[in-house]
């Protein structure tokens, strides 16, 4: 889920802030506490009900292999996540700096790194630690962020009308300074929905979900909502397009302020296919968005370990199956 280094950190939905923490606060939804937890209830009520409106669930156990399980699935730059998940057992760093200019004047630079770690065919876990620096009180104000933990699972393959279609859990952790603007001082608890389709070449995320905060809602409003639309545009060879509108409704409260509305672009390049690099800018179209430029990379380590799936037994009857192939390979070259 890119706590975003820009902002709020893709597949962390609303977990920490684009810039700083009292301006990340200030940009949260307006639905109170109840249009919250009913948001977290309807999306159990609409997954239930997929399989009554002709829409199959696809079952773990029948969903194909990745292609290429070191093959990256980048999830930044933009702010709306996809729904697919690292190869079980495989790992996927994500990391960028990120440069603000607020209305005010004021600057702020901010990086995010995320470590994805694949569970099983549909699940992926995300771990995200970020840090904030402002340029005019480097010493004051800036240090380590808040960190998260999120956990995407993928319950429907190409459903109608929905395509692919995932959500996001996520907790994130007040580890960062409240005092030195680098957190909120709150534990927050994020949900987000996920639909990804393709048409063609193009690939459309389309994202919405809602955050529940501890709190007195001074440093964070206590509730917020956040919606996006993200494109993903073929250029040639390895390069690529990124582009992205989204927005999060206004808040009330003592941190409360104007809805924000912004549109993300830039473009991507894959140099392999385990790594991917990114830059462009953010434009505010309403509300008290900073103008932003970023920068990060995508980047599939490898394989972390042999997964749940793949028990001992069967990892050794593969293993002795390469080595049967292996010898026979070898007595071939060997005659001839």
């Amino acid at each position: 889920m890119a706590i975003q280094l820009r902002s709020v950190p893709r597949g962390v939905p609303l977990a920490a802030g684009r810039a700083s923490a009292a301006w990340h606060a200030a940009r949260f939804a307006r639905p109170g506490r109840a249009v919250a937890m009913a948001l977290w209830g309807g999306a159990l009520l609409a997954l239930s009900a997929l399989p009554c409106a002709n829409v199959e669930p696809a079952l773990a156990a029948d969903a194909p292999p990745a292609a290429d399980p070191h093959a990256v699935q980048p999830e930044r730059p933009t702010l709306a996540t996809h729904a697919h998940t690292v190869a079980p057992g495989w790992v996927e760093i994500e990391t960028g700096i990120e440069h603000d200019r607020s209305p005010d004047g004021s600057r702020l630079e901010s990086s995010t790194t995320t470590a994805k770690i694949g569970l099983a065919t549909r699940a992926q876990l995300a771990l995200t630690a970020s840090a904030l620096r402002d340029p005019a009180d480097a010493s004051h104000t800036s240090g380590v962020g808040d960190a998260a933990v999120a956990l995407k699972y993928r319950p429907l393959d190409d459903a109608r009308w929905f395509g692919d279609c995932a959500f996001v859990t996520a907790l994130k952790l007040p580890t960062g300074s409240r005092l030195r603007g680098t957190g909120t001082g709150t534990t927050d608890a994020s949900l987000l929905l996920i639909s990804s389709h393709a048409f063609g070449p193009v690939s459309l995320d389309v994202n919405a979900g809602g955050t529940i905060r501890s709190g007195d809602g001074v440093a964070a409003p206590r509730s917020a909502f956040l919606w996006t639309a993200a494109f993903g545009l073929p250029l040639a060879g390895t390069l690529a397009w990124a582009a992205e509108m989204y927005g999060y409704p206004g808040t009330d409260g003592p941190s409360g302020a104007a809805p924000v509305i912004a549109v993300l672009c830039g473009p991507t390049w894959t140099p392999r296919p385990w790594l991917e690099m990114d830059a462009g800018a953010i434009l505010p179209v309403s509300g008290p968005q900073p103008d932003a430029l970023y920068a990060g990379l995508v980047w599939n380590i490898g394989r972390l370990a042999r997964t749940i799936h793949e028990p001992r037994a069967e990892s050794a009857r593969r293993a002795s199956d390469a080595r049967r192939s292996a010898g026979r390979a070898g007595t071939v070259l060997e005659t001839r």
